[in-house]
């Protein structure tokens, strides 16, 4: 009998509140579950990657190729203890506008790191205040409806905070290009398109 009640109840898909989410959480959501639509967008974004690659962008793939993540050192986008982005940061920034021309096709999560170099609560300052920045400037080219900015201070290095050049690796932006829920919608029709309008 509760089986034949259930497909009356049109339970609806709990709308995610991407800014409640933690930096975890919003890296793996949202889920694609389906093999064959997971399998569309692998290829999608290794196209993409190699894309941005040939740009000059440093590129990786994580969560078995699903999710693209960018990094820009922080010297290329800021001055020395500065919190106001570059010309330079911003021809760097501008190209990738085109992936949030389409809301909904991809969220970006862009995280600030910095190194160890003052205290805590400076590192900290600095780079929220750095990643505010970047995420204005996203604001003023494109939505950023799906744009989440968080800010690490100098807990996540890549290399040991004990020379110039290290250091200078550490400070740095993270910029994850995660497959939306437009994505994935195309994924399950079989064509994924970013320049396809947006279907309710």
């Amino acid at each position: 009998m509760f089986a034949m009640i259930v497909p009356n109840l049109q339970a609806k898909k709990k709308k995610v509140d991407i800014y409640e989410l933690s930096l975890e959480q919003n890296l793996e959501d949202p889920e694609i579950n389906d093999d064959k639509q997971a399998q569309q967008v692998r290829q999608y974004q290794f196209k993409v990657a190699v894309d941005l690659k040939k740009q000059g962008y440093d590129v990786e793939l994580m969560r078995e190729d699903e999710v693209i993540v960018l990094t820009v050192q922080a010297g290329v986008l800021f001055n020395p203890n500065d919190t106001v982005l570059s010309e330079l940061g911003k021809k760097t920034l501008s190209p990738l506008k085109k992936y949030l021309d389409n809301p909904g096709f991809y969220k970006m999560v862009l995280v600030m790191h910095s190194d160890n170099t003052g205290s805590e609560d400076y590192t900290l300052k600095l780079s929220r205040d750095r990643v505010n920045s970047v995420f204005n400037f996203i604001e003023r080219i494109a939505s950023v409806d799906f744009v989440v900015p968080y800010a690490l201070g100098s807990t996540d290095p890549l290399e040991e905070n004990n020379s110039v050049e290290k250091r200078k690796r550490n400070r740095r932006l993270e910029i994850y290009l995660i497959p939306g829920e437009v994505m994935i919608s195309q994924a399950k029709k079989g064509k994924i398109n970013i320049n396809l309008l947006k279907t309710k």
